[in-house]
């Protein structure tokens, strides 16, 4: 697939211009038809950038939620996107879940392997995005919330322990080119194009990124178990 990204690759993190997010933002709501909303911002403070919700430990700092009822304040207009980027040029672009899309959330390694396995199996990919913090989010219709865990349970494992998360109603993504704090952008590992306009349902990629997941999880637990033997065995070896 063209518009995978490399996963040996380390991309460049792009400066966050206001000009750009707006562009950005405009071409969500009328290529898309999305529905978009503003949250903070980086500021610069003590040599650093920082979030504009003024927490110092902000976990999202720049790329969460400015207001309790954002939810209200999303809109698929591109006016109304251009008027608010007017105001506060370089807010983060954040995507409300449950509308026009929901988004499956795997950690990123399980998440490359996946979209290999899907390529391989010839499956319609939507678009994918991939966060500073290695997590993968891959776009399908709404309902993913309320069907996916059945779904992976009926393949033999709990969502929950294979680290796998549906986002719908009442929550959001941060989009492209949105940074978290000096940790990089968010970017897209597949972009939207005319050929992804049609989302997958969940239970066309439930299958492959089940197994990715799992997989990444089982191999997880053996890694751990390895740790504690080696160190049991160098505490028995050298006991205090």
């Amino acid at each position: 697939m063209e518009e995978t990204i490399g996963v040996t690759e380390t991309a460049p993190i792009p400066k966050q211009r206001g000009e750009q997010l707006l562009d950005h933002a405009v071409r969500y709501a009328e290529e898309r038809h999305w529905d978009v909303f503003a949250g903070t911002w980086l500021e610069a403070g003590d040599g650093r950038e920082v979030c504009s919700c003024g927490d110092p430990e902000c976990a999202a700092p720049g790329a969460h939620p400015a207001v309790k009822d954002w939810a209200a304040l999303a809109t698929g207009s591109a006016v109304q996107v251009r008027r608010i980027w007017a105001k506060q040029p370089g807010a983060s672009i954040l995507l409300p879940t449950g509308r026009t899309f929901d988004a499956i959330d795997v950690p990123s390694a399980a998440g490359i392997h996946a979209v290999a396995r899907l390529e391989r199996m010839q499956r319609t990919l939507g678009p994918v995005t991939l966060t500073p913090d290695h997590r993968m989010l891959f776009f399908v219709l709404p309902g993913a919330g309320a069907k996916m865990p059945d779904l992976v349970r009926k393949l033999g494992w709990s969502a929950s322990a294979i680290d796998m998360v549906a986002r719908g109603e009442g929550e959001y993504v941060a989009a492209p080119p949105t940074r978290f704090g000096g940790r990089g952008p968010v970017q897209w590992a597949c972009k939207p194009t005319p050929a992804n306009r049609w989302l997958p349902d969940t239970e066309e990629l439930i299958d492959a990124l089940a197994y990715a997941c799992g997989s990444q999880a089982a191999a997880t637990r053996v890694g751990r178990g390895v740790d504690t033997a080696v160190g049991t065995a160098v505490g028995a070896a050298h006991p205090s």
